[in-house]
C-alpha cells in the first residue's frame, strides 16, 4: 500500500501544542492524520493510540459510545507524559462508513447490539484494518508503542502487520447509562478486556471540548 505524507502543521489543543501530520492513503484516497507530542523518534517506546474516527462520539458529543471519552483521554495523558502520538484513522464506525453507521444505529435502536447491527446490514463485526499503521509510523520514526486500549484484536493485528507493542495500557473512561449495553457488548463479543466497573462514569469526566 502506498501511504504519502502530505504536510505537518502545529495544532494548539486545550491539553498541549501537538504537530498535525497529514497522510494520504493513495489507494482508497482517504486522508489520515498523526498527532506527535515531543521526540517520538528517540528509539524509546512511545505512548501512543490508534485511534479510529468516530464523528458521532468525537465531534457530536455522542454518548452511544466510548470513543470521544478515549480520544479526549488519550490526549491528556499524552500531554501529561511530555511525549506521545495518536493516529487518527478514517474508518467510522468499525470500517462501515457513516451512512451505514446510523443505519446500524437505528437498528440499536430496535433492540439489536452493535456487533448484531453490523451484521444484520451484512458486514462484519469489524472491518477496520491497521497496516496503514506502518508507514505513519515509520514516517515518524516511531519504532515502538505504549499503546492504550482495551482491545487485544488491535494489538495482535497491529503486531502481525508489524508494529512493536511494548505495553498495553488499559483507557476505560466515560461509562453512562447510554453506552452500558455497547461496552458489555464490546467485552462479552469482541473481546475488549475491560469490566464496567473498571470505567470512570462520563459524569466524572471533565469535558474540556472548546469551540
Amino acid at each position: 500500500m502506498t501511504i504519502r505524507f502530505i504536510a505537518a502543521s502545529r495544532l494548539p489543543t486545550p491539553w498541549a501544542t501537538f504537530t498535525m501530520h497529514g497522510f494520504e492513503d493513495e489507494a482508497t484516497g482517504k486522508d489520515h492524520v498523526a498527532l506527535t507530542l515531543g521526540d517520538v523518534a528517540a528509539g524509546e517506546p512511545v505512548l501512543g493510540r490508534v485511534h479510529s474516527e468516530c464523528l458521532t462520539g468525537d465531534a457530536l458529543f455522542s454518548m452511544r459510545c466510548d470513543c470521544g471519552y478515549q480520544l479526549q483521554e488519550a490526549l491528556k495523558r499524552i500531554a501529561a507524559e511530555g511525549r506521545g502520538v495518536l493516529l487518527y484513522l478514517r474508518q467510522e464506525g468499525r470500517g462501515i462508513g457513516l451512512l451505514n453507521k446510523i443505519r446500524a444505529y437505528h437498528l440499536q435502536d430496535q433492540g439489536y447490539d452493535t456487533v448484531e447491527a453490523n451484521e444484520h446490514l451484512g458486514f462484519g463485526a469489524d472491518l477496520r484494518r491497521y497496516d496503514l499503521c506502518v508507514p505513519m509510523l515509520e514516517h515518524l520514526g516511531v519504532s515502538s508503542l505504549k499503546l492504550m486500549t482495551n482491545n487485544p484484536r488491535k494489538v495482535d493485528a497491529l503486531t502481525r502487520d508489524g508494529v512493536t507493542v511494548s505495553e498495553r495500557l488499559a483507557l476505560t473512561t466515560g461509562r453512562n447509562p447510554h453506552n452500558e449495553h455497547y461496552l458489555s457488548t464490546k467485552a462479552g463479543k469482541l473481546g475488549h478486556l475491560m469490566a464496567l466497573d473498571d470505567f470512570t462514569p462520563a459524569d466524572d469526566v471533565d469535558i474540556e471540548r472548546k469551540p
